[in-house]
């Protein structure tokens, strides 16, 4: 609901409706969500970020915390997986959805959502580097694999996205045989054509 009214409402509209179910005690669905979905599954709290896998991002999104310990699906901020070959990348109006309302707990946290803020602000999206590459000649549309494999698509490929504080490359999704092993698993076709251009 929340993207919903930042979409429609552009995003202030859903500033003011937050504040004015504050102010009301009415818990916005956001509040809800996180109480009713909070598990004992907690982000650990995290001083040097020079020792975690993977690239270093402009903003250290905490994949942790918004899909394992909110428990935020996927496919909520990587909204275009479902219906086409890339995951894309959340854009700013997502982040900003929730985070016009949402300004952190901890000091780090609120630099970090600052850092989205001041971008949203400036109209400049955020350059994040990408974790993941497929080889030119290859073709992988995620619809087609988001709908085959289900709730745990994700998770196949990525590995367990909801415990990462920083998003690493789990497995080499750019090799043949780590696809070819999934196809043979699975019963699916090995044509390559299928795959490749």
């Amino acid at each position: 609901m929340m993207r919903t009214l930042a979409f429609v409402l552009g995003g202030v509209g859903a500033a003011g409706l937050a504040a004015v179910l504050a102010i009301s005690g009415t818990p916005t669905q956001a509040q809800q969500q996180a109480k009713a979905t909070a598990d004992s599954t907690t982000a650990p709290a995290i001083v040097d970020t020079g020792s975690l896998k993977g690239p270093r991002q402009p903003i250290f999104f905490r994949h942790d915390i918004h899909a394992g310990q909110l428990k935020m699906q996927c496919q909520y901020c990587h909204y275009s997986v479902a219906v086409s070959t890339e995951p894309g990348i959340p854009s700013m109006q997502t982040c900003m959805g929730c985070h016009l309302v949402v300004s952190g707990s901890d000091s780090s946290a609120k630099t970090e959502i600052k850092k989205v803020r001041d971008a949203w602000n400036a109209k400049q999206p955020v350059e994040w580097v990408r974790v993941h590459f497929l080889a030119r000649h290859a073709h992988f549309p995620h619809q087609r694999h988001i709908k085959a494999l289900g709730p745990s698509a994700c998770t196949t490929c990525h590995g367990d996205v909801a415990r990462m504080p920083q998003v690493f490359k789990v497995n080499n999704v750019n090799n043949m045989g780590f696809c070819v092993t999934c196809h043979l698993e699975r019963n699916v076709s090995r044509d390559c054509s299928v795959c490749h251009y």
